[in-house]
């Protein structure tokens, strides 16, 4: 497995950048999954949620950066 706690990695679907708090075993199979912590804008909050993965679906985040301009 390639993910370690405190990385940033995204869905390889899409979706937000979450944070791996941990490496754990599913409970069910014992197969590894990945914990992974993000925040979601409900209203004018922001929510903390978790949630567990398979570590096939995830990719490490690498941000795109763009041109950046600045206005005069």
């Amino acid at each position: 497995m390639d993910f370690t706690p405190g990385e940033t990695v995204q869905m390889k679907s899409g979706g937000p950048v979450m944070t791996v708090e941990r490496i754990a075993k599913d409970q069910k199979n014992q197969e590894d999954v990945v914990v992974c912590t993000w925040f979601e804008t409900v209203g004018k909050r922001q929510i903390l949620q978790k949630e567990q993965f398979s570590p096939i679906v995830l990719e490490k985040y690498e941000p795109s950066f763009g041109l950046i301009t600045t206005r005069i």
